[in-house]
Parts: C-alpha cells; sequence; structure tokens
C-alpha cells in the first residue's frame, strides 16, 4: 500500500475530480490518494465520486479557510 498525494488548489470543480481520476486509475489495490482541494463544491463532489466508484474515503478534514484534504482508498 502506497499513499500518494494530488494537490488541486487553485483548480476550479470540475477538475479536482478529472485530476483525481487521472490518478486514481493507476494505481494498485489498496493505494491512497490524499487530494487536497480548495474548490468548495469539491466538498461534496469528490466524495460522491469516490462513493460511486466503489472507493472508500477517509480522513476529511479542512485544513486551512476554504481548503480541505481527503483521503480516497483504491479497494
Amino acid at each position: 500500500m502506497a499513499q500518494h498525494i494530488l494537490t488541486t488548489n487553485g483548480l476550479v470543480c470540475p477538475f479536482p475530480v478529472q485530476e483525481a481520476k487521472a490518478v486514481m486509475h493507476d494505481l494498485e489495490a489498496g493505494d491512497e490518494l490524499v487530494i487536497h482541494f480548495d474548490c468548495t463544491q469539491g466538498t461534496e463532489a469528490i466524495p460522491r465520486w469516490a462513493a460511486e466508484n466503489g472507493y472508500g474515503t477517509k480522513d476529511f478534514m479542512k485544513t486551512g479557510p476554504a481548503q480541505w484534504a481527503i483521503t480516497v482508498v483504491k479497494p
């Protein structure tokens, strides 16, 4: 299991989700992707995308004013 970091600060939705899709495609089962983002719509869009694709989520936290991080796990 490896942990990967994706920083999408400055990108508006849906670009954080699109970037995450591209990275998750190349990850191995059990790998984690920590997504840093500052798009408020991402607080709903990223967890929804993860659930719709069967990915687990954990450690969803606010990291600063209008900034968040979420860990998505590839099954």
